[in-house]
């Protein structure tokens, strides 16, 4: 039987289930993406005096749980009931969302306060993107696995897509505390498709035993695993010096371009189109391989240059567009190998250390970057941005030229 290239993309939309959850997932991260450009909108013009290290502050605060939580997010995404702990996650998000809407709209908001309920958010973001990640395995099985995954990818950045432009006119006529409240109230549609999943069709991963070193026990499968090793490597150097696109794009709109909130919104919603094309053709692929982790790398570093070098709004739009599709490429081939090449009952863990190695380091990367954008100017920080995607690109090219890669296929 041939199946059409579009039903190949969306095979995965066969299975009630995940039609459920990407329905849910869909509009929870169009207020995702309006709370990122908000929050961002909100230090940089209306608490600060336009302090790129601020933003960076937030954004290591937000991210770096991922890291310092580590031997409690992945044990409990392989250990827990999955959907469960997705409701608690979820739940707790929308919440600390409708916190700071309500903050903002009623004029008390101060600067560590958004540093407080970032540090909060980043705290359950990092218990929820692993059994996030992995329970789309209970969803649609491990044959549907990589579409799946390309699939939710594609929903993420569909909703930061929209997210930013809705908040971006939501922030021009209302103001920047209803863009907060609007992603809080978007978290409902999580829960009610978890609600409504019916559970006889769900496939149960294997559980991992409890066991007080399941930590240390997911450290040594993954060190025993140059693959892994060297897919985590490039995402640190991806991670923590190259994924600053809030400290990229605010301080490029507002210090280089001159925009306004709207022009700002454009180009979050701008990037968020390239990372759908990326996560388009990733859904068609029926294989990933080592070299497309590669070829994302080097285009990313690509991207960046041609973004720091961007005379005006819209080459430096176009450069956005491109480093989308290398994130996105990247990402997807990172996910797909690692879950499709561990064993079911320590998927938990190596992805929330596959997380963890890509955003914790944000502590790191993003008041580096803020501070070079302060100091230097936001074409510099930029220039950080590709030095780490060629970094990158160069170890997974000798990671290939040792052959150590040959095993894994190459769509």
């Amino acid at each position: 039987m041939i199946v059409s290239r579009p039903a190949a993309i969306f095979r995965s939309l066969r299975n009630f289930n995940y039609r459920l959850w990407a329905g849910g997932a869909l509009v929870s991260n169009v207020g995702s993406g309006m709370q990122r450009m908000a929050q961002d909108w909100l230090v940089l013009t209306q608490l600060t005096d336009h302090s790129a290290s601020a933003v960076g502050v937030v954004m290591a605060l937000q991210y770096g749980p991922q890291l310092a939580l580590l031997p409690w997010t992945g044990s409990a995404a392989d250990h827990l009931n999955q959907r469960k702990l997705l409701m608690a996650t979820q739940a707790t998000m929308g919440a600390l969302a409708l916190l700071l809407g309500i903050l903002t709209v009623t004029g008390v908001v101060q600067l560590w306060q958004v540093y407080t309920l970032a540090l909060l958010e980043g705290c359950a973001a990092a218990f929820d993107a692993p059994v996030r990640q992995t329970f789309v395995a209970e969803l649609v099985g491990d044959e549907d696995l990589p579409n799946a995954v390309a699939l939710n990818s594609m929903s993420f950045t569909a909703g930061h897509m929209a997210g930013p432009a809705v908040a971006g006119l939501t922030i021009a006529t209302i103001g920047t505390g209803w863009a907060f409240i609007s992603n809080g109230i978007s978290f409902l549609a999580v829960l009610i498709s978890l609600t409504a999943l019916r559970g006889s069709e769900l496939r149960s991963n294997a559980r991992a035993v409890r066991n007080k070193g399941s930590f240390v026990e997911g450290l040594r499968y993954v060190a025993g695993r140059p693959d892994l090793i060297a897919t985590l490597v490039v995402l640190f150097l991806i991670g923590t010096f190259g994924l600053n696109f809030p400290i990229f794009i605010s301080t490029m709109a507002v210090g280089v371009l001159h925009t306004d909130a709207r022009g700002f919104g454009l180009l979050s919603s701008i990037l968020a189109v390239g990372t759908l094309t990326g996560a388009l053709i990733a859904a068609s692929r029926n294989q990933v391989g080592f070299n497309t982790l590669l070829t994302g790398a080097a285009v990313f570093g690509l991207g960046c240059t041609f973004a720091a070098l961007a005379p005006g709004y819209w080459s430096f739009a176009a450069a956005l567009a491109v480093m989308g599709v290398a994130v996105m490429t990247l990402t997807n081939a990172s996910n797909g190998l690692m879950q499709l090449s561990t064993e079911p009952s320590m998927r938990g863990r190596v992805m929330a250390l596959r997380i963890g190695i890509a955003l914790g380091g944000t502590p790191i990367g993003a008041p580096t970057v803020g501070w070079i954008a302060d100091h230097f100017g936001p074409r510099w920080a930029l220039g950080v941005g590709a030095t780490a995607g060629f970094a990158a690109a160069a170890l997974a090219a000798l990671y290939r030229a040792r052959g150590s890669a040959n095993a894994d296929p190459e769509s």
